[in-house]
């Protein structure tokens, strides 16, 4: 087998919901060994949010491959214990409980590096380790509201929440590749480091583009539904069979080409209304109005081949059916089989396709799977186990 890049490191998780287990399976994928700290009997509270995948959560099917389960009730002594033994192996420890919460277990940076000074810690919160917000609560939606996504997605009568979990997703990314970049510094100093993500501060550097749009004062951009708040046109457009199509125009050579080959009204590139893309923005809606005008007479595909021809970027409105089934996932052979609780589940393979490795694509964990076999490689013999089991410990 081909080494991976994180083969030999070791990840400790105390994590639920999304944000740090995002985090720890791209870890894994990379040949991390990520042991999940779960609490006893119900595990993660991510593994209830539905049943849609074969009776497991989809949430959870899709941050938890290829991990380990250790169950362990860390308000009970010997939990805790078994737990701050199993740091003395690790080489990360992430974290995402409440606001404190692992400071006052002992877990905290300050207390841990005194004896683990090669270990990296990773505070995942909403907004922070300080600051008037941090032990403020934070849900996916209350982030995007407070980080500004509301105000510019939606329509101009509703704002609409992303329909993902893109706070959770964006910090998860950034404690990923802060987690890389701390373990590449280690190589050079022999040091751990304190990594402290907020999904506040990861949110609104996604959040950039709208703020700079905005600068000292300025109107936000606009809520405009699917279309580009600044360029136009550039969104989805109806064709007369009832099908959508998505298309973006950058520059005046595009705009005139699509009007030549795509609108088939070649005096419409020098219609003083559209002739610069500030001015198709100012005047929108009667552009819309000639397009879909052109377009109530042909079907999905015929809109699609006239914008291939005239190479102007489109594409489909996919529903997730579409997105199960898309020519290009399949093409490229980006799917493969993971195992789980309920038997085999297909998966997408990382982003980004390499070379020198394959990624791990191993199984869903049930709920305190291998909590016998980490205790006793902690050399916890059958007695020791069965009496934490005995006490609820585990």
């Amino acid at each position: 087998m081909k080494p991976r890049p994180l083969d030999g490191i070791t990840v400790v998780s105390l994590e639920h919901a999304i944000a740090a287990p995002f985090c720890t399976r791209q870890l894994a994928d990379l040949g991390a060994r990520v042991i999940k700290v779960e609490r006893p009997g119900v595990g993660d509270f991510a593994r209830a949010y539905d049943t849609r995948v074969k009776g497991l959560a989809s949430h959870f099917v899709w941050t938890n491959r290829s991990k380990e389960s250790l169950t362990l009730d860390l308000k009970h002594p010997g939990a805790l214990a078994v737990l701050k033994e199993l740091l003395a192996t690790a080489d990360v420890l992430v974290q995402n409980l409440a606001p404190g919460a692992a400071a006052r277990m002992g877990l905290g940076y300050d207390a841990l590096r005194t004896v683990h000074p090669k270990l990296i810690v990773c505070d995942i919160s909403g907004y922070g380790d300080d600051g008037p917000y941090r032990d403020k609560k934070a849900y996916d939606l209350l982030i995007q509201s407070e980080a500004g996504f509301l105000s510019v997605t939606g329509t101009p009568e509703s704002p609409a929440k992303a329909g993902n979990s893109v706070a959770d997703i964006a910090a998860g990314m950034y404690a990923y590749t802060s987690i890389l970049s701390a373990l590449l510094l280690r190589g050079k100093t022999g040091e751990g480091s304190h990594i402290d993500v907020s999904m506040l501060e990861s949110l609104a550097e996604w959040m950039s583009y709208p703020m700079y749009y905005a600068f000292d004062g300025a109107p936000p951009p606009p809520r405009t539904a699917a279309s580009h708040a600044s360029i136009y046109p550039y969104g989805p457009f109806e064709a007369g069979d009832g099908g959508t199509v998505m298309l973006g125009l950058q520059n005046e050579r595009e705009w005139k080409g699509f009007c030549e080959r795509v609108l088939r009204n070649a005096a419409l590139a020098i219609d003083p209304r559209f002739d610069s893309n500030a001015r198709r923005n100012e005047n929108r809606e009667a552009l819309k109005g000639i397009i879909l005008g052109e377009f109530k007479a042909l079907t999905t595909a015929q809109v699609v081949e006239r914008l291939d021809e005239a190479q102007i970027a489109n594409a489909r409105m996919n529903d997730m059916a579409g997105l199960w089934a898309h020519p290009q996932l399949a093409a490229r052979g980006r799917w493969q089989d993971v195992g789980s609780p309920a038997g085999d589940i297909p998966a997408l393979l990382p982003p980004g396709r390499i070379n020198r490795f394959d990624y791990r694509m191993g199984p869903i964990p049930a709920v305190g799977q291998h909590t016998d076999a980490i205790l006793r490689e902690l050399g916890q013999g059958d007695d020791a186990i069965a009496a934490l089991r005995g006490a609820q410990a585990i």
